[in-house]
């Protein structure tokens, strides 16, 4: 991972960390998404966000969250250097396969 996408990964966590602190789930799991769109094709990363994903759904209590991240995580350490579907947010309210449009900002710091 190079020095500005790590950056940016590290930037999106700091980002979920604070939500988190403040209560807002929402603006947590949009930063997580981010985070997980940058850190798809880098298995520690990318499993860690699954890793963080699934405690957040673990503290709301969101049963669907935490089998989708449980599947999710172990899908990423398989999977990650062989095949992943572009911009997909790694929630488990969207599907695993699914390729997704990856935001502006984002795209570049993947090219």
């Amino acid at each position: 991972m190079n020095g500005d996408l790590r950056a940016a990964y590290e930037a999106e966590l700091r980002s979920a960390s604070a939500a988190v602190t403040q209560g807002d789930s929402d603006r947590a799991f949009q930063s997580l998404e981010r985070a997980h769109i940058l850190s798809q094709r880098h298995t520690l990363r990318h499993v860690h966000v699954h890793w963080r994903m699934l405690k957040l759904g673990v503290s709301l209590g969101d049963r669907r969250e935490i089998l989708g991240q449980l599947s999710r995580m172990l899908a990423a350490s398989l999977f990650s250097r062989i095949w992943i579907p572009v911009g997909n947010t790694g929630r488990a309210s969207v599907s695993a396969m699914k390729p997704m449009t990856v935001p502006a900002d984002l795209r570049r710091l993947l090219e």
